[in-house]
């Protein structure tokens, strides 16, 4: 029938759909950038200490690197099942499995950079009077950082996209449209739903892409050419606010 509605139809792109649920999509929208937010900030805050404690040696590194992979290996039905009894139908169920299954990243890709930190970096910043806790966070920490924002940047991705589990507790953002959508065959509410999913991945992508490039000059300085161990001394005093 001419004119008729692209909802009544029940065609893929309605803007009908859009114009008429844009509410419904700006809470599912925020909910899911709340969650996913939430979720990596405090997998980074969890995945530092972890890399600490796994750089001790093998004997710390070998039961951190395992329980971190063993839990991203979890089928996220039975993860929220087994944080079921704890933290109920809420969103800090969905933030916790989402917590977990980001830790095998953040833990592996903070780990790496700091292994990458060349050790006569640190004897320089040794030289200059640092101590452990002052070597860490401000020269190993930011030197670590294009590898640590690496891994944040995969976590956040793979985040957004397993935010939508929660639909199964309520708790889903995007996945709180695209599951019964799914069912009733809605196909203006699945595809909808589904490109903000992939929007928000690409803007959060692009967003930390920028933050790593502000935040780690040096990276691109000293691209092209390979710098002298003299170099790397004094780009570590000037990254942790100079010598002493």
């Amino acid at each position: 029938m001419a004119g008729q509605s692209c909802l009544v139809a029940n065609d893929w792109i309605c803007w009908e759909y859009v114009t008429s649920r844009s509410q419904e999509l700006t809470d599912a929208t925020l909910e899911h950038v709340w969650i996913t937010g939430v979720s990596v900030l405090i997998g980074i805050a969890v995945s530092v200490p972890l890399a600490l404690l796994a750089r001790r040696g093998r004997h710390w590194a070998a039961p951190v690197l395992g329980i971190t992979t063993l839990l991203y290996t979890v089928p996220s039905l039975a993860m929220f099942s087994l944080l079921l009894p704890v933290f109920g139908l809420s969103a800090a169920l969905v933030v916790t499995g989402l917590v977990l299954y980001s830790l095998t990243i953040l833990v592996r890709n903070v780990l790496a950079g700091l292994e990458a930190v060349p050790e006569d970096v640190r004897e320089a910043a040794r030289g200059m009077g640092y101590g452990p806790g002052r070597l860490l966070w401000q020269v190993e920490l930011p030197l670590a950082l294009p590898a640590l924002l690496a891994g944040v940047r995969i976590a956040t991705v793979s985040t957004v996209a397993l935010t939508t589990v929660g639909s199964i507790v309520g708790k889903g953002g995007l996945g709180n449209l695209i599951a019964p959508a799914v069912n009733s065959s809605f196909k203006a509410q699945v595809l909808t739903a589904s490109v903000l999913c992939v929007l928000l991945a690409l803007v959060a992508d692009l967003a930390l892409l920028g933050l790593q490039r502000l935040l780690t000059p040096w990276t691109r300085a000293t691209r092209g050419s390979r710098p002298t161990r003299a170099e790397r001394a004094a780009r570590t005093a000037d990254v942790s606010g100079g010598a002493v």
